[in-house]
């Protein structure tokens, strides 16, 4: 992702910067999607692997990232206080 584009980035909620995910932080979510354990914001399960994702800079929101183009809607959000294993920061 583009580093400027990244600068300018952040959660529409709670204005926090975001940063791309961890290999780490990707296989984790990935796991979790597999096996069916993820929501998003809204309610609705998430389905399908993540190539790329951004996550807040705080640990607290995930956002997808589709086609190169970040889905930063708050409905989007996948939130991490649903994970018990989620990897800690680097």
């Amino acid at each position: 992702m583009d580093k400027r584009l990244l600068d300018i980035l952040c959660c529409p909620v709670s204005k926090t910067p975001v940063r791309p995910l961890t290999a780490h932080e990707l296989d984790a979510l990935n796991r979790a999607i597999e096996a069916g354990q993820v929501v998003n914001v809204a309610g609705g399960a998430v389905q399908g692997r993540l190539i790329e994702g951004l996550i807040t800079v705080d640990r607290k929101v995930i956002y997808r990232i589709e086609d190169g183009i970040p889905v930063m809607l708050p409905e989007e959000g996948i939130g991490t206080t649903q994970f018990t294993d989620f990897p800690a920061a680097a």
